[in-house]
């Protein structure tokens, strides 16, 4: 299994967005799973808040991880990151993808009765997993 199933499989096992972007990769970083794991946690339906899309922001914690130790590699990275996944999805925020905002009940009860969080989302944390897999 290679980590952009590996990212998918996780999503679909209960994790969250980011989580599952995150810990795909991170132990080709010398970051045990576990501890990815718990990073991640905090991160996914755009941090609670609807915002940048978790998938997203797993991807660039895998990236911090490859780049991070320059400014501006780690910037480019970000950058380039977030202008491919826009350019294939539309949008890196979670409720612009989603088309309702998670952050609130009935925005969760809309991404609930119309199976998002099953249907839509899986696609958000594979499209995420193979931009981040060309970047590294």
């Amino acid at each position: 299994m290679n980590s952009i199933e590996d990212a998918v499989r996780l999503f679909g096992e209960g994790y969250v967005c980011s989580q599952a972007v995150f810990a795909a990769f991170s132990e080709d970083f010398d970051l045990p799973k576990e501890q990815a794991l718990k990073i991640g946690a905090c991160f996914g339906s755009g941090m609670r808040k609807a915002e940048v899309c978790g998938a997203c922001t797993g991807a660039l914690m895998v990236l911090g991880l490859k780049y991070g130790e320059s400014k501006e590699k780690s910037n480019d990275a970000c950058e380039k990151f977030l202008d491919e996944f826009e350019k294939e999805n539309g949008s890196f925020i979670c409720r612009d993808l989603l088309g309702c905002d998670i952050g609130t009940e009935e925005g969760v009860k809309y991404a609930v009765e119309n199976n998002l969080f099953k249907d839509f989302c899986p696609k958000m944390v594979e499209s995420a997993a193979k931009i981040v897999d060309e970047m590294i």
